[in-house]
C-alpha cells in the first residue's frame, strides 16, 4: 500500500488519504528497535508480533532493523526505512532528538511513525510509554525507605534515553528529601554495552567502596541485574537494589528472599506493541482518524511496583 498520509497533520487527516483502505491490505512496516539486545526492544517486538499473528495479518511483511544502543544508528536506520518507501514504521526505545531529519525524510515520504518509549517528537504520531516520572518516584522513594532514610547509595545512571534520563532526574529531586543518604559515587551507563559497562564500574565501586555500600539505584534491570552479580561476586550480600522494567528474570530475581534486588517496576513492553500494531491498522489499513483511534500523542500504560512482598503475583 502505497497511500500514505503526509504532512505536519498527518495525524488528523489520516482518513481522507488513506479513503478505500482494507483490512485484508498487506504492509510493509520497519520496525526500528533502539538495542535489540534489551529485553524491552525484544518483548516490545514479541508483543507486535503476537498481534499480527493473533489477528491473522499474514500479508503483512515486517523487517527489523537493530541501532544496537546508537542514537545516530537509529536515525540512519528511520532514514533507510523512509528512503524505502515502507508503509509504517515503529520506533522503540529510542532518543528521537537526533533523528529529526531522518523523521522529516519519513515526513515528506508520507509515512507515519509510531514510537515505543521513546519520547513524543513532531513527526510521530504517538508515543505509548509510561510514566517515567511516577515510576521512579514509586521505587525510589521505597529504596530509600527500606534504607531508613540513612546509607550510602551508588547511583546509575544513562541520560541518553528520555525514559532513564527522567527516572534518574526524579531520583535526584527524592534525594533533596533524604540527607541522610549520601550518593558514594555516580556513572552514567554506556548503552552500546550496558551490561558489561555496568559489570564492570560496580566491580570497580565494590573494590573502592566495600562494605560501605548500603544500596545501589539502576536506571532498568539488566544494569541491576548486573550489579547484582558484582556484588555477588565481591562477596557484598547486605546491599539493596533495584531496577525498573519488571522483566521476567528480573521478577524472579525480586522473589528470591536473599536476593539484593528488593523491587523493580513492571512495564507492560508486551502490550506497547500490540497497542501499536492495533493502530497501524485502523489508521494506516482502515483509514480511521488517528485522533478517533489515539486519545492523545502520549499514551501512559499502567506499571506496578514489584516488591519482595508482592512478586509472586507477577511471575
Amino acid at each position: 500500500m502505497k497511500n500514505r498520509i503526509s504532512g505536519i497533520g498527518f495525524v488528523c487527516s489520516v482518513a481522507a488519504l488513506l479513503a478505500g483502505a482494507t483490512a485484508a491490505q498487506a504492509l510493509d512496516i520497519v520496525m526500528v528497535n533502539s538495542n535489540a539486545a534489551a529485553q524491552s526492544d525484544q518483548r516490545t517486538k514479541a508483543g507486535f508480533e503476537a498481534w499480527i499473528a493473533e489477528n491473522g495479518k499474514s500479508d503483512w511483511n515486517v523487517s527489523y532493523l537493530d541501532s544496537g544502543g546508537s542514537g545516530e544508528a537509529t536515525a540512519t536506520n528511520i532514514q533507510d526505512a523512509a528512503n524505502r518507501g515502507v508503509d509504517a514504521i515503529v520506533v522503540t526505545m529510542a532518543d528521537l532528538r537526533a533523528s529529526r531529519a531522518a523523521l522529516d525524510a519519513a515526513k515528506a515520504a508520507n509515512i507515519p511513525v509510531f514510537a515505543v518509549d521513546s519520547g513524543f517528537v513532531d513527526g510521530v504520531v504517538v508515543d505509548v510509554t509510561t510514566n517515567n516520572w511516577a515510576m521512579s518516584s514509586d521505587v525510589s522513594v521505597y529504596l530509600l525507605d527500606q534504607l531508613k532514610g540513612e546509607g550510602n547509595l551508588v547511583f546509575f545512571r544513562m541520560a541518553e534515553h528520555h525514559g532513564t534520563r527522567k527516572r534518574g532526574d526524579v531520583m535526584e529531586v527524592v534525594l533533596k528529601e533524604y540527607p541522610g543518604v549520601k550518593v558514594l559515587a555516580e556513572h552514567n551507563i554506556n548503552y552500546t554495552a550496558f551490561f558489561e559497562d555496568t559489570a564492570r564500574t560496580m566491580e570497580d565501586f565494590a573494590a573502592r567502596f566495600g562494605t560501605d555500600i548500603d544500596a545501589v539505584w539502576a536506571p532498568w534491570d539488566e544494569p541491576a541485574q548486573a550489579v547484582v552479580n558484582s556484588l555477588n561476586a565481591a562477596g557484598l550480600t547486605d546491599v539493596k537494589v533495584i531496577g525498573i522494567d519488571g522483566h521476567p528474570a528480573a521478577i524472579a530475581e525480586v522473589c528470591k528472599p536473599d536476593s539484593q534486588l528488593i523491587a523493580t517496576v513492571a512495564q507492560p513492553f508486551e502490550e506497547m506493541g500490540a497497542q501499536v500494531a492495533a493502530w497501524i491498522d485502523a489508521i494506516v489499513v482502515e483509514g480511521k482518524p488517528a485522533a478517533e483511534v489515539i486519545p492523545s500523542e502520549i499514551v501512559y500504560l499502567d506499571a506496578p511496583l514489584i516488591t519482595k512482598k508482592n512478586c509472586q503475583d507477577f511471575l
